[in-house]
């Protein structure tokens, strides 16, 4: 192992009991991947503060205890309770453990983001930067979209990351092993013009399920995708294969021409995609059928963006879900201060809309017994929806998601 004077202080307790600990899992997770140097991340997120068991509470608490605090600036994931609205969760006992472990993150010096979509924060990286961030869209979104460097880091090791300031330099952390893997052309069928999200999905699906991790490139994205559009396509992507890292020719930053994706090598597989791939995809995330009764609707896996509030307002004219069915949309805190200076917070609720911060519907327990069907307009939900909350699930667009909604069943607009 090749450490720096830094290093050696660190794993010394010069820094104090509970970076040594967090280095010493460090380098325990190096060896064990048999890297032998370390580099300096400028900021991390972390993803544990979502309860997942006392071992989660156990972790957090030994930093505490031990005086610890984040040395780089740390953005935190969702947790388990929406701290703003705090009567939506309806398990006492998960509240309570969920706090203290948001709350316990917090004594380390973490930032109270409790967000999965910490690039549309202010803490946003630059392109380039050393990171390291927990929560899958997250990372596919940080190395792609923004160009940013991180690997993929799971509960514990991303904040050791924050704890330490330093990172494995391995895999995505480095220039030779960025580049594209897998090729999806897109045919002339494919209709972006739309402005739903659903085709980006049902790519983003694909490629999870045909690329293994490996990174795909994609080929025909229109130059009008936008920022919301790839957050959707990472989001399922990372969800359903694993993907840490993808390119969109003409689109990210990475990738402005097929060579450059590639960085000159051949793609280990090319796949030609069209409209009835799509389609097949979009049918797969879905275990409910048309007509269904409709027990929720839940938008915001990722977190809503401001552009998704104002998307959302504007069709809003008229709406109002049936009786017996909830309306939910999941945002940052810090969107929600955002749509709270404007009308937009207000126009919502007044619809019916029931803001969800800090937290996911799909993670912990907002919904109450369900009798029906789920729908949402985000291939991450759907695809983790049925696993995580017993029950079936409906994926449709935006429109789709409104209709359904007033009509109380899954309903398809044949657009």
């Amino acid at each position: 192992m090749q450490l720096t004077d830094r290093d050696r202080a660190l794993a010394a307790g010069d820094e104090g009991e509970a970076r040594a600990f967090a280095f010493e899992v460090l380098e325990a997770y190096a060896t064990a991947l048999g890297v032998s140097s370390f580099l300096d991340i400028s900021q991390a997120h972390v993803d544990g503060c979502l309860y997942h068991g006392q071992a989660s509470l156990d972790f957090v608490e030994r930093l505490v205890r031990d005086g610890g605090r984040v040395a780089v600036p740390t953005s935190l994931n969702v947790g388990s309770v929406d701290l703003i609205h705090p009567g939506l969760i309806r398990d006492p006992d998960l509240e309570q453990a969920g706090r203290r472990l948001m709350e316990a993150h917090v004594e380390l010096g973490c930032e109270r983001t409790f967000s999965c979509a910490p690039y549309q924060s202010r803490r946003r990286p630059l392109f380039g930067q050393q990171i390291a961030w927990g929560e899958s869209n997250a990372i596919v979104f940080a190395n792609s979209v923004i160009g940013a460097r991180t690997e993929r880091y799971g509960d514990f090791l991303d904040l050791c990351c924050a704890m330490t300031g330093r990172a494995p330099a391995y895999g995505l952390h480095l220039e030779e092993n960025r580049g594209g893997e897998v090729l999806f052309r897109l045919g002339d069928d494919v209709d972006f013009s739309g402005g739903s999200d659903a085709p980006y999905v049902a790519l983003g699906a694909l490629a999870g399920d045909r690329c293994a991790g490996r990174i795909p490139v994609f080929e025909g994205l229109p130059a009008t995708t936008t920022e919301d559009n790839m957050k959707a396509l990472g989001a399922v992507a990372a969800s359903t294969g694993a993907i840490a890292m993808l390119h969109a020719i003409g689109v990210t930053p990475e990738a402005p021409t097929l060579r450059e994706a590639f960085k000159g090598r051949e793609p280990r597989a090319i796949f030609d995609v069209g409209k009835g791939e799509l389609g097949h995809a979009l049918v797969k995330l879905s275990t409910a059928r048309d007509g269904d009764k409709l027990a929720a609707v839940s938008l915001g896996t990722p977190h809503f963006s401001m552009a998704e509030f104002e998307a959302l307002a504007a069709k809003l004219v008229g709406f109002r879900p049936a009786p017996g069915v909830a309306f939910y949309v999941n945002t940052s805190r810090e969107t929600l201060a955002e749509i709270a200076k404007s009308n937009l917070k207000a126009k919502l609720e007044a619809a019916g809309v029931l803001i969800v911060a800090d937290t996911c519907v799909y993670v912990t327990a907002i919904l109450d017994e369900v009798e029906g069907a789920v729908m949402t307009n985000s291939g991450k939900m759907a695809h983790y929806a049925p696993g995580n909350l017993n029950v079936d699930i409906a994926f449709g667009t935006l429109d789709e998601c409104l209709a359904s909604a007033t009509a109380g069943r899954v309903v398809r607009l044949g657009l």
